[in-house]
């Protein structure tokens, strides 16, 4: 939330605040100073942690569902509020009221209403990039590499090409979707790498291959952050970490269902005497297309635009729901204000965006804390057949590890949740890993038993991993919608820049096929990525007693004209506290 008057009684810094016009936010320097008097024609609700009964698995007291819901906000000073006003072609002005209440019962409802119409779509279309990214690893159960006369190292430049092609996608794409907007550029996304998916049901040899993953990590590249900018436009800040885990969680049981489905269409014989992993290309494009075009009906461009084509004449939500969803999301960050949904973000916002370095350690820690379980994970299915296990069964045995990741996922995201503490959420994972990696390189998985092996690396992949809450932590500190649409792109393109060296960290020529020096070095990454997580928990603390130092300090008239005349920005402003 972005208060001032909240940011003077709360030096925690648990709230944001920033300027509207992605630049500066202050008023005529020389306005006349005098003491002003809050007014709140109406009441307010009471404060709630963890987002209140609209909150999955809240901890939060009980509370009366007739009670106002409506919480303290800038715009709840007249002299403040003057400092936060949407833009004028805000695509949500004409539904913004700061005298609008409501009550816990219709805020649950209408949050229930915007799960089911948007976020259960935006889970069936991450699952579907999953399953067109994933599917190379069913395909390999299938003899993909020997069908195509490729190796091993040739494998691995199929995943460093793509993932290349992916990072270098990111933030063009989410350029592009901050210009036409996400319900424009997202369906389209998906239809033409559908139209790649589908056709690597004729690929003939690594030319035809390294193409089709360059070409679908350039139009996959971008989705994530796309759509993370797109469902803010209907979340709270406290209600979408939790989404987006359980979006991830979407993401995993997408490869079990992509298991289910390699199993099946493997057991189709015979094909035509067509190798069954080009069906399966075929038949997962063909699905991620359809899902592509119903995404120009299950996405529209804004709350309040719902209505129209095959949504209907009056749209998805009345006028009251309307106003509640614009006006709780503009007063938990009033920042929602300052863009408009087909407003494009300019190479002067871009570059400024870029140099905000206090989100320079969370791009960090997105580059390096897959590393530790990246190589098992991608060689999973060659593992296990070189363990002696079946194309059938290395399919199906592959699901435990992922049903493990998701429970795990859920579970940690909402520890992170309850305890606020971003940093040391990420630890765990890290701690995690440790005793699996060094149980892979002290055994010899050559010779030891195929069960032991698998389930250690079972164990392995089903680690609690932090990526949702990061995106999250990523998002929060950028603290203006611009920053955020940059931020969200850069700590994905840091991951995917990641994945391109651990793609190469497991060598055929000189380490397989125990990977003893592979998995050293993943040990030695495992480790130093803890003592990374602490190092960041540190840097945020000390920016943020700094900031109380100073803030403290000031008078209240010193504060009040701090924030009409600064010309700090984003996570620089002083009434702005890091999460950590």
């Amino acid at each position: 939330m972005a208060t001032v008057i909240w940011s003077l009684n709360n030096a925690s810094g648990d709230t944001e605040s920033s300027s509207l016009d992605g630049s500066d936010s202050k008023s005529d320097k020389n306005d006349e100073k005098s003491p002003r008097t809050i007014v709140e024609p109406l009441p307010l609700g009471e404060p709630l942690s963890s987002g209140g009964p609209t909150s999955w698995w809240s901890r939060s007291t009980p509370i009366d569902l007739d009670a106002i819901a409506t919480q303290r906000s800038v715009y709840d000073d007249p002299e403040v509020a003057k400092l936060y006003q949407p833009r004028p072609d805000w695509e949500n002005l004409h539904r913004f009221d700061p005298s609008a209440r409501w009550t816990w019962r219709e805020e649950r409802a209408l949050v229930r209403k915007i799960d089911i119409r948007i976020f259960i779509f935006a889970c069936v279309a991450f699952m579907s990039l999953e399953i067109d990214r994933a599917n190379i690893s069913q395909a390999n159960s299938d003899n993909f590499l020997g069908s195509l006369k490729l190796t091993t190292n040739d494998f691995n430049l199929g995943n460093t090409v793509f993932t290349a092609s992916f990072m270098c996608a990111e933030l063009p794409s989410q350029l592009v979707s901050k210009w036409m907007g996400p319900d424009r550029w997202i369906p389209m996304q998906m239809i033409l790498w559908s139209i790649v998916a589908a056709s690597q049901f004729k690929l003939s040899g690594r030319a035809s291959f390294l193409t089709t993953r360059a070409l679908l990590g350039i139009l996959q590249g971008g989705f994530i952050p796309d759509m993370n900018l797109y469902l803010s436009y209907f979340y709270t800040s406290a209600e979408l970490p939790i989404r987006l885990s359980c979006w991830w969680a979407a993401m995993t049981s997408a490869i079990i269902v992509g298991a289910f489905m390699a199993f099946g269409i493997f057991h189709i014989n015979p094909h035509g005497g067509i190798e069954g992993w080009r069906w399966l290309f075929l038949i997962e494009g063909i699905f991620t297309g359809v899902i592509g075009l119903s995404a120009y009906w299950f996405m529209p461009a804004s709350p309040t635009q719902t209505a129209g084509g095959l949504r209907g004449k009056k749209g998805w939500f009345t006028e009251r729901e309307e106003i509640i969803i614009v006006n709780r999301a503009i007063r938990d960050d009033p920042s929602k204000g300052s863009m408009h949904n087909r407003q494009p973000i300019t190479p002067k916002l871009l570059w400024k965006s870029l140099q905000d370095y206090h989100l320079w350690p969370i791009y960090t820690i997105g580059f390096l804390f897959q590393m530790p379980m990246g190589p098992p994970s991608q060689y999973l299915t060659l593992s296990l057949k070189g363990l002696g296990f079946d194309t059938f069964q290395t399919n199906l045995l592959v699901i435990p590890s992922q049903v493990l990741s998701m429970i795990n996922l859920l579970f940690f995201t909402r520890v992170a949740q309850w305890t606020g503490r971003l940093a040391f959420n990420g630890i765990i994972g890290q701690v995690w890993a440790l005793p699996f990696l060094i149980s892979l390189y002290v055994l010899d998985t050559s010779t030891e038993n195929k069960w032991i092996v698998w389930a250690i690396v079972s164990l392995l992949l089903s680690y609690p991993s932090n990526h949702s809450v990061q995106v999250g932590w990523a998002s929060r500190n950028a603290n203006t919608v611009r920053t955020r649409t940059v931020s969200t792109a850069m700590y994905n393109m840091c991951c995917q820049a990641g994945c391109i060296v651990y793609s190469n960290i497991y060598r055929k020529v000189d380490d397989a096929p125990r990977y003893r020096r592979g998995n050293k070095d993943l040990i030695g990454i495992a480790v130093g990525n803890i003592f990374l997580y602490l190092a960041v928990n540190f840097y945020y603390d000390w920016v943020n007693k700094s900031r109380d130092k100073i803030w403290n300090s000031w008078t209240p008239e010193e504060r009040e004209n701090y924030l009409k005349t600064t010309k700090d920005e984003g996570s620089n402003r002083l009434d702005f506290r890091l999460a950590r």
